[in-house]
């Protein structure tokens, strides 16, 4: 479902700094049901797209500069494609990294200007950053030709965010924002990128996702830190099993042969990723007998392992995960997203919506004197033009 205010502010926008557009197109936020921080140890996850978007409307410009307005923020920037260096506004990083990886590939652009808005909401670990990197890379794919692939876009859109932006995350987000489809999660192998679609049914059940509204700064040095962590458990592994490449490639077994040779830290780190590879192919045979009280039960254990072992929770994220269990009208929750903040997503019976949400809050506004955001999402499909009439 199309946010028609996002596209009209977009439209009216680019109307009265540019003139008509060449074209519109929408890249969605993304959910993931179960496999966290699996993505960049080649293991598997299963995220979904959802019914919120980043919308951009863009045309080509007669010059080398890209003219950028972000409507949500009331921000402009202005750039020469050929001097391209990071921005102290943040959100322009993200579409420049992908002016960059184009330039890499040796794909010839113009000039073009381009406005964005959306329904995302920022900083709640739905990957905005990651939709608004898709929805660039498709839209120039269709202003110039350039002839990427679905499977193309997502890759640059991953190596402008390693490379440009800084942050060494996992093709995750990409994947599902790019190829996500409506009632549907992917099932992603992260190593082979081998993937199929598994119906997700939401018959009785809302996802409701709890957002504390807390980002904090330690967000993004310490997704790359456990990741070091997880490639130094790996090493000190390939010194037994030379045929390891990656934690996808490590048991229970093998693990325990290092316990005593590593810090703990960079131990635990391994066995939540060993542990949590597990539980989600095994949560994906619960989605295909539809037992979703069982999979509920491994979003818990998953929420478990991200706070205590990997580290990566808080204290807003761990109360609402235990407000959540202790709710029988809830199937399962945990936090979601890189960590430090964001949101809790949560399985619902529809019926106890509403009562969920509102307890929620005046529980979280008590235990913190703050107010706590709430989103009913929905699966969608990924990312695609947008007709104007």
């Amino acid at each position: 479902m199309e946010n028609q205010t996002c596209i009209s502010r977009v439209q009216s926008i680019y109307q009265l700094k540019y003139g008509s557009p060449d074209l519109f197109a929408k890249s969605p936020g993304r959910i993931n049901l179960i496999g966290e921080h699996t993505d960049y140890n080649l293991g598997f996850v299963l995220p979904a797209a959802i019914d919120k978007a980043i919308y951009i409307a863009i045309g080509k410009r007669n010059d080398s500069e890209i003219h950028l307005t972000a409507a949500d923020l009331d921000e402009s920037f202005t750039v020469s494609i050929s001097e391209l260096s990071k921005s102290k506004l943040d959100w322009p990083n993200y579409i420049m990294g992908i002016v960059d990886q184009i330039k890499k590939l040796g794909l010839k652009i113009e000039g073009f200007n381009a406005v964005i808005a959306g329904d995302v909401p920022l900083g709640a670990g739905l990957s905005s950053s990651a939709a608004l990197e898709c929805v660039t890379i498709f839209a120039l794919n269709e202003l110039f030709v350039l002839g990427l692939s679905r499977m193309d876009m997502v890759k640059l859109a991953q190596r402008a965010e390693n490379q440009f932006v800084g942050l060494q995350c996992g093709i995750m987000d990409m994947f599902a924002s790019m190829f996500g489809k409506a009632d549907a999660v992917i099932q992603l192998d992260c190593r082979s990128m081998d993937y199929h679609y598994s119906p997700f049914n939401q018959k009785g059940i809302k996802i409701v996702l709890l957002d504390t509204c807390v980002k904090h700064s330690l967000a993004s040095s310490e997704y790359n830190v456990r990741r070091k962590e997880c490639e130094l458990g790996v090493s000190e592994i390939q010194k037994k099993y030379q045929e390891v490449q990656s934690l996808r490639d490590v048991s229970a077994q093998m693990l325990e042969t290092i316990k005593d040779r590593v810090d703990l830290k960079v131990y635990n780190r391994c066995k939540f990723i060993v542990e949590e590879i597990k539980r989600l192919q095994e949560a994906c045979i619960d989605l295909e007998q539809n037992d979703l009280i069982a999979f509920g039960k491994k979003m818990y254990l998953t929420h478990e392992g991200l706070s205590k072992l990997y580290e990566v929770s808080c204290m807003e994220l761990d109360f609402l995960a235990a407000y959540s269990k202790d709710n029988i009208n809830v199937l399962g929750a945990r936090m979601m997203g890189g960590g430090f903040g964001g949101c809790t997503i949560n399985l619902v019976k529809e019926e106890s919506v509403t009562d969920f949400i509102y307890h929620a809050e005046i529980a979280f506004q008590k235990e913190f004197n703050t107010k706590l955001k709430s989103y009913i999402v929905s699966i969608g499909d990924g990312t695609s033009l947008v007709s104007i009439d």
